[in-house]
């Protein structure tokens, strides 16, 4: 679904992404990590070419998104949604008109087909009752589920998630956690998870990669990744109080 080939970037005249490679297959939950500067987000930006190589190119299904251009690139770029970190949602706007917005803009549905579109995903996300609120009444995991459900109203096969559990408190996050797998499970979409929430990560990912100063340094199922012998790895797990051995054996 999505192949990074021996992608290289330099910002700022440092080099962030270093002979990248890895692939997404379809349906799987593809979860990166790595500290803060890493390339993380660098990585997500490439993948619908906000940003692109130096050397090397991003493949999204047969397409070469990293040189596609006009109507090629938006083509592509329609396969994918996006949760921002922040969800993004314009605060003049209702839920509901946050959600219709990607319809409004981008298709010719009817306004009765939207309006059908926008109650069945926010169902989908547990927002049914709060169409007609702003985003300014709504709590901060409310408003990562709104986001999640304009990301999903145009039918995705692809979504990308930017710190989807950053700023929310535990709880919040393990239920931020569960919709982002009945979201694969349900729709059967592949998901890309950036995160610094390595718990999060072992909950969701059907596999994990890190990246470290710029390489990919580590990938591979829950399991295999907390028995990595990189050190870089062993040093990250530790930071989040997760070992080899302990509740994370349930689910790796």
């Amino acid at each position: 679904m999505i192949r990074f080939e021996n992608v290289s970037k330099n910002l700022a005249g440092r080099k962030v992404l270093d002979r990248v490679s890895f692939e997404i297959a379809d349906g799987e939950t593809f979860v990166i990590v790595g500290p803060s500067g890493a390339g993380k987000s660098v990585t997500l930006k490439h993948m619908v070419s906000l940003l692109r190589p130096d050397e090397g190119r991003v493949l999204v299904g047969d397409d070469v998104i990293s040189d596609a251009v006009g109507g090629e690139l938006e083509r592509i770029r329609r396969r994918f949604g996006v949760l921002f970190q922040s969800a993004a949602l314009l605060e003049w706007l209702t839920v509901g008109e946050n959600v219709a917005l990607p319809l409004r803009e981008k298709t010719t549905m009817p306004e009765d087909e939207i309006a059908a579109a926008v109650v069945e995903k926010l169902a989908m996300v547990g927002l049914k009752d709060e169409a007609d609120k702003h985003p300014s009444e709504l709590s901060g995991g409310m408003r990562k589920r709104a986001g999640l459900a304009r990301a999903l109203v145009e039918k995705p096969e692809i979504v990308l998630y930017d710190e989807p559990t950053s700023g929310l408190d535990p709880v919040t996050s393990r239920a931020i956690d569960s919709l982002i797998d009945d979201m694969r499970r349900e729709l059967r979409v592949t998901s890309v998870v950036v995160t610094h929430d390595l718990h999060s990560a072992l909950a969701i990912g059907t596999r994990i990669g890190m990246i470290y100063r710029g390489s990919l340094i580590e990938a591979g199922t829950p399991g295999e990744f907390v028995r990595s012998d990189r050190e870089e790895v062993q040093a990250f797990l530790k930071a989040q109080f997760i070992t080899q051995k302990g509740p994370w054996e349930g689910y790796i």
